[in-house]
């Protein structure tokens, strides 16, 4: 008998007859001797939905408030499964997030999760109960209902892994797996068996949109076994688990591509003590992240810095940034771009390899492929590049390491 943890997304649950065929699925496990539990996300398109109304209602929605009408979603296909099952004759009883015990802090919108009291859970399973928890939410140390943000049903599900010691999380989409890159861009792209949480971190981090940020997080902090896998058919996914010794180690598992970068560029700036960080404290008290930064000393006591941050933060980054270089005194203001993109190559295998940023760079050479700036990590090597540009490099790429060939 195992305990497994369940998470279907908004295209899994979009419709009745969906999340008939998701009551399916449960049935299965549980038919099988195992316990489950299910987390579900909100219909897909439902939260997009809400969001508009309480836009209708308010042009700048409390956010208390927000958290508890976008809760509402998730609640929706929690309660709905739980009849479908109850009416075929099974136990199955359904938790909102704070019922499930998830307390998270008190940010509104992007709560992160403090602790899962999972006692109410493990009582209905002993029980022979289905749990069907609402995923995505959680409760502030006050009571009030909080949202963990896009995708946050992921770290749900995780969560509740960890808190239970679940012998896997399977996680169900719309995709079969986790791919050695975006089969849209490359119809070569082949599916990957197994992913270090350690890879599959960089992966999301920069564009693989099959598992969010903060659930392999979770995952690889408390070893929690994540299967991604598709819900529309029985085919094994990809495992996302610990690094291993006969794991194999492939210099590089996969390329990631990332539209959402804008570049800023603050040039001829006093290279000083303290200057850099004059710089980037106003970025850090508006709550813009910054990505790669990269520093290019002039003759004369001067530097030119550069940093990327999310599409969505330019505008407010570089108003910041225009402010900030006249305060330091930098003589040249800003330059700043937003068709580009990162390009990415990642894999264990790259700790113990050499060459690999000669391949990618003698590969992006090869198609004329000009590159604007370049981090690295222990597994991976990042590489700004025209947006034009981007599925031309992704595919080189993928060839260029040998990602091509069926194994």
């Amino acid at each position: 008998m195992a305990l497994r943890v369940q998470k279907y997304g908004g295209t899994s649950v979009a419709n009745i007859e969906r999340i008939n065929n998701v009551a399916d699925r449960v049935q299965k496990a549980y038919d099988q001797g195992d316990k489950v539990v299910v987390v579900l996300s909100a219909m897909s398109g439902v939260t997009d939905s809400l969001i508009s109304l309480a836009k209708q209602a308010s042009k700048t929605p409390d956010k208390r408030e927000l958290d508890v009408l976008l809760a509402t979603g998730e609640q929706t296909t929690a309660a709905l499964l739980a009849m479908i099952l109850k009416s075929r004759g099974y136990k199955a009883k359904s938790f909102l997030g704070f019922q499930a015990g998830i307390q998270t802090d008190k940010t509104s919108g992007k709560a992160r999760i403090q602790e899962i009291d999972g006692k109410s859970i493990r009582q209905s399973l002993e029980k022979g109960y289905i749990a069907v928890v609402a995923g995505f939410q959680g409760a502030d140390e006050n009571g009030d209902i909080t949202t963990l943000g896009r995708g946050g049903s992921d770290t749900s599900a995780v969560a509740i892994a960890s808190s239970l010691k679940a012998d896997v999380c399977e996680i169900f989409t719309d995709v079969d797996g986790v791919y050695t890159t975006d089969p849209r861009i490359c119809s070569n792209a082949r599916k990957i068996n197994r992913i270090s949480y350690e890879e599959m971190l960089e992966m999301a981090i920069l564009g693989a949109k099959v598992l969010q940020i903060r659930s392999v997080e979770f995952a690889k902090k408390y070893n929690v076994p994540v299967h991604v896998r598709s819900s529309f058919n029985e085919e094994e996914g990809t495992m996302v688990v610990n690094e291993s010794a006969d794991m194999e180690s492939a210099v590089v598992s996969g390329i990631t591509c990332d539209m959402n970068e804008a570049r800023i560029t603050l040039r001829k700036v006093p290279d000083q003590p303290g200057v850099s960080a004059k710089i980037f404290m106003p970025l850090a008290e508006a709550e813009i992240g910054v990505d790669m930064i990269i520093q290019n000393t002039r003759s004369g006591g001067e530097t030119d810095l550069t940093f990327t941050v999310t599409k969505d933060d330019f505008e407010r980054a570089k108003e910041i940034s225009q402010k900030v270089g006249k305060e330091v005194g930098a003589t040249e203001i800003l330059t700043a771009e937003e068709d580009i993109a990162k390009v990415s190559v990642i894999g264990l295998g790259m700790k113990s390899h050499s060459g690999v940023a000669a391949t990618m760079f003698q590969a992006l050479a090869s198609e004329n492929i000009n590159i604007r700036l370049i981090s690295t990590s222990e597994i991976r090597i990042s590489c700004i590049i025209l947006a034009k540009y981007a599925e031309l490099a992704v595919r080189t790429l993928h060839s260029a390491f040998g990602l091509d060939q069926k194994k």
